[in-house]
């Protein structure tokens, strides 16, 4: 096993494509281990994707880029002006919102963050905002998506822990909403020290917000529709996928009336791209899956943490310092895919739901994304925005500061994540 951590290791210092790099090490496993055909990886690549829950994510991804493609996304930016434009630092907050409204539609931290990086960063900058915290906060507000449902890194847990993808899609909304309060109460702080004059001079009448939640309605309530209908059993998490492309074309084609055959193409490009990607990893992750669970990696794993320390904080805190070092190097996907198997089970065994750790491991893997040295969101909003990586990474620090009060606040009190799922689906 230590031969393929080293191999893994290698690939990933030469900038070999993640997905390869699992691949080839995992292969490696079955090239040294006489007992076990080389044909047996090959099946497990194939395997791999052939799950009825995984018919979710190219679903939803689908769903995600039909409703970012077909006007919901300006609608949203207005309605967000209307609710918190007059506030301090202004164009912060409507950032913040509407990365809160957007998890529920495009379900991708760094889709999330890309978008507002082009549209909402110019903005920030032409009112005095510098760059490093016009990044940072479209980068730290794009975390939420990553417990907002439908969250993509929710569904790849559900399905590699076997943990319910429903449950986990309502004990995301809580710790959203509050992540959206703790990212605006330290943009106000910062705003309000740098005078960041608002969005908009007057605060918006009632007339406005009620006029621009009428033009967004329908991007709003996609996810209402999608809690909705799992909690009363209209469909299951992966026939809520399907729903929600035949959801997301009429509302495009018939109701905004944005998505043409140009459109369209578009997206359908964009998905098979995207699907592609995320597909070829879950195929990659499956066969160095099986050798974790071959080599009892989970079990070595936990004995060790139990030898230096009973303490279920202890572990819940080496836990998520170890998943918060791997995001740093791995995409929040393939961390998804290579640690639920090792960490669930220890996690569980010293009493924590696998519902609340659900929510806990995809903020805290999504976070590495946006943190050195190899954070994809980091890089993407950087590179969009013209702003040096050196600046945003300055700038970043209250922010990383907000998240780890966020987490250590679900960490104490579970029921922030736990209160709906066990009020609604147990």
């Amino acid at each position: 096993m230590i031969w393929v951590l080293i191999a893994f290791a290698a690939l990933i210092i030469v900038n070999v494509p993640i997905a390869f790099a699992i691949g080839a090490s995992g292969l490696l496993f079955f090239i040294l281990e006489p007992n076990l055909p080389t044909s047996l990886a090959l099946q497990r690549f194939a395997e791999g994707t052939q799950s009825f829950p995984l018919l979710a994510v190219p679903f939803f991804v689908l769903a995600g880029n039909l409703l970012n493609e077909t006007g919901i996304t300006k609608r949203l930016i207005n309605f967000a002006n209307a609710l918190t434009g007059h506030l301090v630092g202004g164009l912060a907050h409507i950032s913040i919102v509407l990365s809160a409204m957007m998890g529920g539609i495009s379900g991708s931290a760094n889709a999330d963050a890309a978008m507002q990086s082009r549209i909402l960063a110019p903005q920030m900058m032409g009112r005095g905002y510098s760059g490093g915290f016009s990044t940072s906060v479209i980068a730290y507000s794009a975390l939420i998506t990553a417990t907002i449902p439908p969250s993509i890194g929710l569904i790849l847990y559900g399905f590699v822990g076997e943990v319910s993808i429903g449950q986990l899609f309502l004990a995301g909304i809580v710790p959203g909403v509050l992540m959206t309060i703790i990212l605006m109460v330290t943009s106000t702080l910062i705003a309000k020290k740098r005078h960041y004059t608002p969005a908009r001079v007057e605060r918006a009448s009632f007339k406005e917000v009620a006029a621009t939640f009428k033009a967004s309605f329908w991007g709003l309530l996609f996810p209402v529709i999608l809690i909705v209908g799992i909690r009363f059993g209209v469909f299951t998490a992966s026939e809520a996928g399907a729903f929600a492309v035949v959801y997301a074309f009429v509302v495009g084609a018939f109701i905004y009336k944005e998505l043409d055959w140009k459109t369209l193409n578009k997206v359908l490009k964009n998905t098979v791209e995207d699907n592609a990607i995320i597909m070829l990893i879950i195929a990659c992750a499956s066969i160095l899956g099986y050798v974790i669970t071959s080599a009892r990696l989970p079990q070595e794993a936990s004995a060790s943490l139990l030898a230096l320390t009973e303490s279920p904080l202890l572990i819940t805190a080496i836990v998520l310092l170890f998943l918060l070092l791997a995001g740093m190097f791995m995409e929040s996907t393939v961390n998804t895919l290579l640690l639920t198997p090792i960490f669930l089970p220890i996690m569980t065994n010293i009493g924590m739901d696998p519902v609340h750790f659900g929510i806990l491991m995809m903020t805290i893997v999504t976070m590495g994304g946006m943190t050195p040295p190899i954070g994809v969101t980091m890089y993407t909003v950087c590179s969009l925005s013209n702003v040096p990586v050196t600046d945003y990474m300055k700038e970043s620090l209250p922010f990383i500061g907000a998240v780890v009060v966020f987490i250590v606040l679900l960490v104490v009190f579970p029921q922030i994540s736990l209160f709906l799922p066990e009020q609604l689906m147990r």
